[in-house]
């Protein structure tokens, strides 16, 4: 007897997929920069790592390969920029294939490729300057995001900043939104409170 896979059974079953095992690193991909963020093994609470001002597709596919390797990520979280109505445009189809790229860049690097699964990054960078002013010094109160002391302070009165500073921060906690709503999202569809959504993965 042949038994029929509805909708519903679709959704339940990539619902209860569990997230990657171990630690995970979120990318925000921007044409000059690329904000990177990580969580703990129990995927607690993301933090941002760092930002990569891009230089070559060689250079920076080497730097994201070190970081992988250093913080021993074994999945990738990798933001992608879709339009306010959920639809993909240009800048979404280009950071698949960037993706892709990259992925067959970590195998060539490190000798095996971390899973990359793409997240919606929507409102992420304008979440990113409200947690920021959340953390600068008049604030009154934090927010969620494990933010490191260097990223602080960076958009509360009487203390002034130079813009290319300021931009970093977001990217890097951008990342940091990205990868946070991943987890919350997760737990979420786990709990059954809300239907998990699959924007795609690269398994090489």
């Amino acid at each position: 007897m042949t038994m029929m896979t509805t909708d519903a059974d679709a959704v339940n079953k990539l619902n209860q997929q569990k997230a990657p095992a171990g630690k995970l690193m979120s990318l925000d991909v921007g044409q000059a920069r690329i904000g990177v963020a990580v969580c703990d093994p129990l995927h607690l609470a993301a933090r941002p790592l760092t930002v990569i001002r891009r230089r070559s597709r060689e250079e920076d596919f080497a730097a994201l390969a070190r970081l992988v390797q250093q913080e021993e990520a074994q999945a990738i979280i990798c933001g992608l920029p879709l339009h306010m109505d959920g639809s993909e445009g240009a800048q979404a189809k280009s950071v698949r294939r960037w993706a892709q790229r990259l992925a067959q860049a970590l195998r060539q690097i490190l000798g095996a490729a971390p899973l990359i699964l793409f997240w919606d990054e929507r409102l992420s960078s304008y979440e990113a300057q409200s947690i920021l002013a959340a953390h600068s010094p008049t604030a009154e109160n934090e927010t969620t995001i494990a933010l490191p002391a260097r990223f602080k302070g960076g958009r509360g009165k009487g203390r002034r900043r130079k813009g290319r500073s300021s931009q970093s921060a977001d990217d890097a906690v951008a990342a940091a939104v990205i990868l946070q709503s991943y987890l919350d999202a997760h737990k979420a569809a786990q709990a059954g409170v809300e239907n998990r959504i699959d924007y795609g993965r690269i398994e090489i």
